[in-house]
């Protein structure tokens, strides 16, 4: 059955009240206290390299624990939660399963990732994963919404890849590319394919630090839309720096938006990187040159290894400065990034429930 397009419904709920996403899936995980036994199970037991630091295979050995991750944000008020595939890639997971060149003299490059990309495994584990995480999602998002009444949401998360389109790694070559575009592009078409078949209502390119992996990565979503002739709700949301600069690409805010503003994205936003204190400047100036909703989901503030979740705000801190954000009509959608546990999600709803979501600006 075609995946039905829920734009229209977003939109409309959008225009009522600021909706919530989820938090840290990372962050929420480690709480778990998980064991490389737990990672791997008996289907990866036999793996050469750790496997614990990859969530996303979670999907597939505990999917017990990454459905408990999606019940405990939607119930702590999160309209929209994101699969378990930040790095649900043949490229991403190639970190983990592939022998490394450059351990041996070599170096990644083109070459090296053409026989990623057409490695029957990593291809079959990258669709297998995004299949397994949407699904998961999806049964605990229809499962809370039949008891809510209130319509819960599952967004396809598509993460920004290890690698870099925009700049070289050889300070000696620097026109040199580890990765081609068209090799960045058929990795995240396989993505798309399987999140949109898994069940997906919305599309998330997140965390993007280089926009022209961002680009393939729209490019592909817009191929597929094509292809099936279908289309999808898509957000958009960049990793900024101190100076409001994507992290690779160094493109600033308005930059960014104009780069993807034809793509008519439900939503564009900005998340990770920063807390919501750093984030703010750069925050009102997505909310004035956007005319798409906008969203915004920091992490906890600034690392700090001595807190419970790594960072250093607490759910009240994140309540106060979301709530901030609301009052100031900045905000569609607020969620949080690295440090927000299900906890922090609670307070975020809290405090961005008693306001009225940004005005989009007219024509938007």
């Amino acid at each position: 059955m075609p995946q039905l397009d829920r734009t229209e419904e977003l939109k409309a709920a959008l225009a009522e009240r600021i909706l919530v996403l989820d938090g840290a899936m990372g962050t929420t995980i480690r709480t778990y206290g998980l064991t490389e036994a737990d990672a791997r199970g008996e289907r990866f037991k036999d793996s050469a390299k750790d496997l614990l630091n990859n969530g996303d295979i979670l999907s597939l050995t505990r999917p017990d624990v990454i459905a408990d991750i999606h019940r405990r944000f939607y119930e702590a008020g999160s309209d929209i939660c994101e699969t378990n595939t930040f790095s649900a890639t043949s490229i991403a997971q190639s970190e983990f399963f592939m022998e490394d060149p450059r351990e041996t003299g070599g170096r990644k490059d083109p070459e090296f990732f053409q026989q990623v990309i057409e490695n029957p495994f990593l291809v079959d584990l990258a669709r297998e994963m995004n299949l397994e995480s949407s699904r998961i999602c999806r049964e605990v998002a229809d499962r809370i919404s039949e008891e809510t009444g209130r319509p819960r949401y599952v967004a396809g998360a598509i993460g920004p890849l290890t690698v870099s389109l925009t700049n070289s790694p050889d300070a000696e070559d620097p026109a040199f590319r580890v990765v081609t575009f068209d090799q960045v592009l058929t990795a995240y078409k396989q993505q798309v394919e399987a999140l949109i078949d898994g069940g997906c209502d919305i599309l998330m390119i997140e965390t993007v630090f280089d926009s022209l992996n961002a680009k393939a990565a729209a490019v592909a979503v817009q191929e597929v839309f094509d292809e099936r002739e279908m289309r999808l709700p898509l957000i958009l949301s960049a990793a900024v720096g101190r100076g409001g600069e994507t992290m690779i690409s160094a493109q600033k805010v308005e930059a960014f938006w104009n780069a993807f503003a034809h793509l008519k994205p439900l939503a564009v936003g900005l998340n990770c990187s920063l807390g919501p204190d750093l984030m703010r400047p750069f925050l009102e100036e997505l909310s004035e040159c956007a005319t798409a909703h906008v969203s915004c989901y920091p992490n906890a503030g600034l690392p700090n290894p001595l807190a419970p979740t790594g960072f250093d705000l607490e759910p009240r801190h994140m309540e106060e400065f979301m709530e901030g954000f609301a009052r100031e009509g900045l905000l569609n959608l607020a969620g949080g990034c690295c440090g927000n546990t299900p906890e922090h999600i609670a307070a975020i709803a809290n405090g961005v429930a008693r306001h009225k979501p940004r005005v989009l600006p007219v024509g938007g």
